[in-house]
């Protein structure tokens, strides 16, 4: 009788557990909301260095909640719905409020035109993103990934927080507009980008790989400003590099991918 109560109390706690471990991701999920919401409060508030820093932030979080909900078996279509209504709020809204704040105000209706383009891309990528993900190959996005597009447009600001002077500095602004256009059109492209979901950490590697991270810490340390724009970059041309890098499995997949894309856009 003893063993069968003792039993049943276990029982209980690893229930109670596993409901809590549920809560884990969704606790990276609301931070992720709640960085983009504060991020566009700052933004309205003129503070541009806090605010790109939290979209930098939202995006680590965004990049934990998927790993530690795999990690622990907690996947759910509540979560995943969750997650992309966080990323249209932290990677959507807040870097297009951030942009047209920081400097595209100065340009009229172009501005706000810009900044609302880059929205919808992101919107339209994330939905595309939940159509393909139960069969898309999980090596690579299909198109730049929204919360990469919003990190790079973050970068930029916290790298030069103060607002552009169109009289002084007539050589930012501009290219900034081109810069949106060109991340906007590159989220619902069908350009591929990888994911690196297909890294695996815990295959034996020789300890001079140690040396690649720890060469990556110390340049950021060094110059973090730079380093997060020339990172941002580098991920934004990976895509368009021509070099083959699909086989005819990886090219079938992505047919099969884009045409089941087509026919939910019919």
């Amino acid at each position: 009788m003893s063993r069968s109560r003792d039993g049943a109390e276990a029982d209980r706690r690893r229930r109670r557990v596993r409901r809590g471990m549920f809560l884990l991701p969704g606790l990276f999920t609301v931070g992720n909301i709640f960085c983009g919401y504060v991020s566009i409060v700052r933004s309205t508030e003129r503070d541009f260095e806090a605010a790109a820093l939290l979209i930098l932030v939202a995006a680590l979080l965004d990049a934990l909640d998927g790993r530690v909900a795999r990690a622990t078996g907690t996947s759910s279509e509540f979560g995943v719905q969750l997650d992309s209504i966080a990323d249209v709020v932290s990677f959507g809204v807040a870097p297009a409020v951030l942009m047209f704040s920081w400097s595209f105000s100065t340009f009229g209706r172009v501005g706000w035109t810009v900044s609302f383009l880059f929205m919808i891309c992101g919107a339209i990528r994330l939905a595309r993103f939940n159509l393909q993900r139960s069969f898309h190959d999980r090596r690579f996005f299909v198109g730049m990934p929204i919360p990469a597009a919003a990190c790079i447009l973050a970068a930029s600001v916290y790298a030069h927080p103060e607002p552009p002077d169109r009289a002084t500095e007539p050589h930012l602004g501009v290219p900034l507009l081109v810069l949106v256009v060109l991340v906007s059109f590159l989220m619902v492209s069908r350009v591929r980008y990888r994911s690196f979901k297909d890294l695996d950490l815990r295959a034996r590697r020789s300890p001079i790989y140690l040396l690649i991270p720890a060469a990556g810490l110390a340049l950021i340390a060094l110059h973090p400003q730079v380093m997060m724009v020339a990172a941002g970059l580098a991920y934004l041309a990976s895509g368009l590099v021509p070099w083959k890098r699909f086989g005819r499995k990886d090219q079938a997949a992505e047919k099969g991918e884009l045409g089941e894309w087509e026919n939910d856009a019919r």
